[in-house]
C-alpha cells in the first residue's frame, strides 16, 4: 500500500506528541484494530481500520490485530476468520501481531485483585435492577451499601466467584471511584461480572469475565499501544480509561482518542440489528448484496480501492454526521470506470432479425475490453442474422424524444452496423416477440458511408453465441434514509424492492467463463461483477454493483 500522506487531528495530536519533549518522543507509533469478534465487519469498520492501520502507515509504525473476545455470549470462531479476511482484503496486515483480549484474563484477574488490595475494588452483591434504582442522578449520588466492605472479604468473595460458587448476576467486582461523580461511567462501575457461559478459546476455564471498560486499557498496556483510537461514544469513558492506567501495575502510558464514527444514509450498523436481519432471514445472509458488510460489499463488486477512497475521502472528524451512499456509489464507480472490463448484455431480451443479412454469413468484430485502458486489450465479439436487444429498445408506437427503434427509425448497433427498424412480430395477445430491421452493409462498424446522422447506437448480443445468466439487481435496503433513528422499527422500513431477480438474461459469449471476483461494465446498464458464491460453469448469476448514472459530484 502506497505511503498515507494526508493529515487529520488525529495526526496533528501525533505529531505534537513526536516532538521532543512529547509523551511519544523517540517511541515507535503503535496502534490495534480490536474488533470484537461476535459479528462481520462492516462499512463502519472499514473507516476505523483506515485510521487504525493508515496512522500507524502514516509514521512507519505498527498497528496489532486483536480479537475483543470478552463477552463470550456471541462470540464464534467463524468470525475471528471471516474478521481476518476482510482485513486481507481491505488491503492492510498486522504482521505476526495478533492477538486476543481473553490472552490477557489472567494478567487482568490480577489486576483486579491488585485495585481489592489497594482499597480501588470490592464485591457487590447488588442485582443489576438494584444497581440501575441506586445509580442516583445529577443531584444525587449513587448508593452502593457493599461499598465498605473489608478488603479481605471481598478478596475471598472474588475467588469464588472465580471458582464459580455463585449463579449469573449474583455479584459484581465494582471499582471504587466516586459515587457523586458528574460522569456516570465513573460511579463505581462494575469491573467484572459473572457468567457461566463456555468462551470460544477458554472453554469453561473461567465462569468471570472483564467488563470491555476494564479490559481495554490493560490490553493496550500489555501490547505497548501508544495511541487507542476508538469511535466517538467512548469520549465519556476515557476518564475511566484513564483511572486504570493510572490505578493497576503495568507500565506503560496509553492515549485514547476518539473520533466520530460513520453514519450513511439507507443504511443500519448496529451488528445487532444486522443480526437481526440474518437470524430472522430478512437477508440471506451476513454476505448478502444489500448488507453494509465488508463480506456483503465485497460480493456485491465493491472493490477494496473503493472502499479505501471513501474512507479518505469522508476524513476523520470529532462531529458525528450521515454520508450519502452516493458518495460510497460515486467511489466504486470511479474504480470501475477505470478499471472494469466493457462488455454487453441483454437484461430484458427480445429477439431481432436482421432479414436482409445472410443466413449462413457471420461478422466478427474487434472490441476495445476498456477504452479508458489500452493495455486491457481487446476481445472478438460475433455478429449473426439472429440478436437479441433490450426489449425497451423498441416501441411500435414511439413517444416524443424517443430515438430508438420504430418502424423506419435508424440505429447504430454499438461496434457493428447500422440498422434500420421494418416491423416486428406479435403473440396471440399482442405482445413484441420480435423486432424486424435490415442493415446497411456499407455501415461497418457503425459508421455510414454517406455521412447521414443516426441518432441513437443501442446494445446487443449475437444470439448464436450468447449465454444465459441470472441478474440480480439491487438497490437500498431501506426506504427510509435514517432507518437507524431514534423511535424507529427499521425492519418496518425495508425495501420490498431492493432485490429484482432477472432470469434468461443475455450476455456475450465472452462472458461463459468469467469467474468471481471480475467485475465489468454491461454496456449502457451498469457495473455488475460476478457472484461469488453462486455463480458457477452451469448457472451463471450475476450482481449489479452500481448503475452508470452518477447522483453525486465527486470533488
Amino acid at each position: 500500500m502506497s505511503e498515507i500522506t494526508s493529515t487529520n487531528f488525529i495526526h496533528a495530536i501525533i505529531d505534537e506528541e513526536l516532538k521532543e519533549g512529547g509523551r511519544c518522543y523517540g517511541k515507535t507509533v503503535h496502534t490495534r484494530f480490536p474488533p470484537e469478534p461476535n459479528g462481520y465487519l462492516h462499512i463502519g469498520h472499514a473507516k476505523a481500520l483506515c485510521i487504525d492501520f493508515g496512522t500507524a502507515l502514516k509514521y512507519g509504525g505498527i498497528c496489532n490485530l486483536r480479537m475483543d473476545d470478552t463477552n463470550p455470549t456471541k462470540e464464534d470462531e467463524e468470525y475471528v476468520d471471516a474478521i481476518q479476511e476482510d482485513i486481507h482484503w481491505l488491503g492492510f496486515d498486522w504482521d505476526d501481531r495478533f492477538y486476543y483480549a481473553s490472552d490477557y484474563f489472567e494478567v487482568m484477574y490480577e489486576q483486579a485483585i491488585g485495585l481489592i488490595n489497594k482499597g480501588l475494588a470490592y464485591v457487590c452483591e447488588q442485582t443489576p435492577d438494584q444497581v440501575r434504582e441506586n445509580r442516583g442522578d445529577l443531584t444525587h449520588p449513587a448508593v452502593s451499601p457493599y461499598r465498605d466492605r473489608p478488603v479481605e472479604e471481598s478478596l475471598d468473595l472474588f475467588a469464588r466467584m472465580r471458582a464459580g460458587e455463585f449463579e449469573d448476576g449474583r455479584m459484581t467486582l465494582r471499582a471504587k471511584i466516586d459515587l457523586a461523580s458528574g460522569n456516570f461511567n465513573m460511579r463505581d462501575p462494575v469491573i467484572y461480572r459473572i457468567n457461566h457461559c463456555p468462551h470460544h478459546r477458554q472453554g469453561n476455564k473461567w465462569c468471570i469475565y472483564p467488563m470491555y471498560d476494564f479490559a481495554h486499557p490493560i490490553e493496550d498496556m500489555m501490547e505497548g499501544i501508544t495511541h487507542s483510537l476508538c469511535s466517538l461514544e467512548f469520549e465519556d469513558h476515557r476518564p475511566l480509561y484513564n483511572w486504570v492506567v493510572e490505578n493497576v501495575d503495568i507500565e506503560a502510558d496509553p492515549r485514547q482518542i476518539e473520533f466520530a464514527r460513520l453514519g450513511i444514509n439507507y443504511t443500519v450498523m448496529s451488528k445487532r440489528k444486522l443480526r437481526k436481519l440474518v437470524e430472522e432471514g430478512f437477508v440471506s445472509g451476513w454476505d448478502d448484496p444489500r448488507m453494509p458488510t465488508l463480506c456483503g460489499l465485497r460480493r456485491r463488486g465493491y472493490t477494496p480501492t473503493s472502499i479505501r477512497t471513501f474512507c479518505e475521502k469522508i476524513g476523520v472528524a470529532k462531529v458525528p454526521n450521515t454520508v450519502e451512499v452516493a458518495l460510497l456509489e460515486a467511489c466504486l464507480r470511479e474504480d470501475l470506470n477505470e478499471n472494469a472490463q466493457r462488455a454487453m448484455a441483454v437484461l430484458h431480451p427480445v429477439k431481432l432479425t436482421i432479414t436482409n443479412y445472410p443466413d449462413d454469413q457471420q461478422d466478427v468484430f474487434e472490441v476495445e475490453n476498456n477504452p479508458a485502458k489500452p493495455e486491457a486489450g481487446t476481445r472478438k465479439v460475433t455478429f449473426s442474422k439472429n440478436l437479441f436487444i433490450e426489449a425497451d429498445d423498441f416501441m411500435e408506437e414511439p413517444i416524443k424524444g424517443y430515438f430508438r427503434l420504430f418502424h423506419g427509425n435508424e440505429v447504430r448497433l454499438k461496434s457493428a452496423y447500422v440498422i434500420k427498424c421494418i416491423g416486428c412480430v406479435k403473440d396471440e395477445v399482442g405482445n413484441v416477440i420480435e423486432v424486424l430491421a435490415e442493415y446497411d452493409p456499407d455501415s461497418k462498424g457503425g459508421n455510414t458511408a454517406d455521412g447521414r446522422k443516426v441518432k441513437s447506437t443501442i446494445h446487443w448480443v449475437d444470439a448464436s453465441t450468447a449465454v444465459d445468466a441470472e441478474v440480480r439487481l439491487y438497490s437500498n435496503l431501506f426506504t427510509d434514509a435514517d432507518p437507524d433513528g431514534a423511535d424507529k422499527d427499521f425492519l418496518s422500513c425495508l425495501s420490498p424492492e431492493s432485490l429484482e431477480v432477472l432470469q434468461g438474461c443475455k450476455l456475450e459469449g465472452a462472458l461463459a467463463e468469467a469467474s468471481a471476483p471480475a467485475s465489468f461494465q454491461f454496456m449502457r446498464l451498469g457495473y455488475f461483477c460476478v457472484d461469488n458464491k453462486d455463480s458457477n460453469g452451469e448457472h451463471l448469476v450475476f450482481n449489479r454493483s452500481v448503475s452508470l448514472k452518477d447522483s453525486f459530484k465527486v470533488k
